[in-house]
């Protein structure tokens, strides 16, 4: 962590970090996490909270790079970093093409994890252009889905390839 990222002043931190490659320099509260900062102060309400412990997925965001649960990263954690969330999928209103495939191959029901799975199958992508069928289950084991029962959207991960 950069000290120069943050800085506390009176109970409130400035926290500088680039999201979907906007540069944000914002006051937060030092006790918020990742996911607040996303959805309250910037809006983005893509991301979802789910359980808000770390174990459904559907608030997964790219941070550096790697897929992380926005619930679990505090603020300050995330300063200094660049942060890609779901509406980055979305380029001059067309959608990427793993959201294209999601769509095709019936992989969205309730929709609810839907940000955080593509966030999970992104991450992936961007590292590995062709993963195998065991790496894109590995990728996406800490995103729950009660609805599509994982094999729509491990067709639709390989449909991207």
């Amino acid at each position: 962590m950069r000290l120069s990222n943050l800085i506390l002043e009176d109970d409130e931190m400035i926290l500088e970090l680039v999201v979907n490659n906007v540069s944000y320099v914002i006051d937060v509260d030092p006790r918020w996490r990742l996911l607040d900062v996303l959805r309250d102060k910037l809006g983005l309400t893509g991301t979802k909270e789910g359980c808000g412990e770390g174990e459904c997925g559907a608030c997964t965001v790219i941070m550096d790079g790697l897929a992380v649960n926005a619930c679990l990263v505090f603020a300050h954690q995330a300063s200094g970093k660049e942060i890609i969330t779901v509406e980055a999928l979305v380029q001059d209103q067309e959608l990427d093409r793993l959201q294209e495939s999601f769509i095709k191959n019936g992989a969205v029901q309730c929709g609810y994890c839907t940000p955080g799975m593509l966030m999970s199958c992104k991450a992936l992508l961007m590292k590995n252009p062709k993963p195998t069928e065991t790496e894109i289950r590995r990728a996406i084991e800490g995103n729950l889905c009660r609805c599509t029962g994982y094999t729509s959207i491990i067709r639709a991960v390989k449909d991207v390839l």
